[in-house]
């Protein structure tokens, strides 16, 4: 059996002054959430043995502040540019080729293919709440747990995910208002 760990971005500063959308650095809003979702995962005890992610800067500096949060600081992760705002399509075929031997992956990037990809592994079922969540929006700093009963990332496929867990940072923090989640 794999996990696979789905983890957007955090909150982007949309007032930076950057030429690139993909040089958009996270805000203080987006700090706190990264942080609070990496102390969700060390306290959840789930665990990570590599992590592929999208190499924009968000996503960068999201992990600089998730993975010692998570205790996960000793990972280097696998920068790869397709999951740069990628279809679910493209993610899923990255996953097949970068999983390798990891039992516990982590992948890092950006809306709408990570949502889409959670919902195209999971089956629409009318009793999973998570999934409806998901549904409704899969904003910044969230993070998504699957499992998945595969020996092999080549064998990942659609509609074959359990979503065994999903986390938002107004979860955590009340005062992190969900009017705010789409960068």
């Amino acid at each position: 059996m794999k996990s696979l760990t789905i983890l957007r971005h955090a909150k982007s500063g949309w007032d930076a002054a950057v030429e690139r959308d993909f040089d958009r650095p996270i805000n203080a809003r987006g700090q706190r959430g990264a942080e609070l979702i990496g102390q969700w995962l060390k306290r959840q005890k789930l665990p990570v043995d590599r992590i592929i992610a999208s190499p924009a800067v968000r996503v960068t500096q999201t992990l600089d502040i998730f993975q010692p949060a998570a205790e996960l600081d000793g990972l280097e992760p696998h920068w790869d540019r397709r999951i740069y705002l990628a279809s679910a399509a493209t993610l899923i075929d990255t996953l097949r080729e970068t999983g390798h031997d990891a039992e516990n992956l982590l992948i890092s990037g950006h809306n709408p293919g990570l949502e889409d990809l959670i919902l195209m592994l999971v089956p629409d079922t009318a009793d999973d709440a998570l999934r409806a969540q998901v549904e409704q929006k899969l904003p910044t700093s969230a993070l998504a747990r699957l499992e998945l009963d595969i020996d092999d990332w080549q064998a990942l496929d659609t509609g074959i995910a359990r979503l065994t867990a999903f986390i938002r940072p107004r979860d955590l923090d009340p005062s992190l208002s969900p009017a705010m989640d789409d960068d």
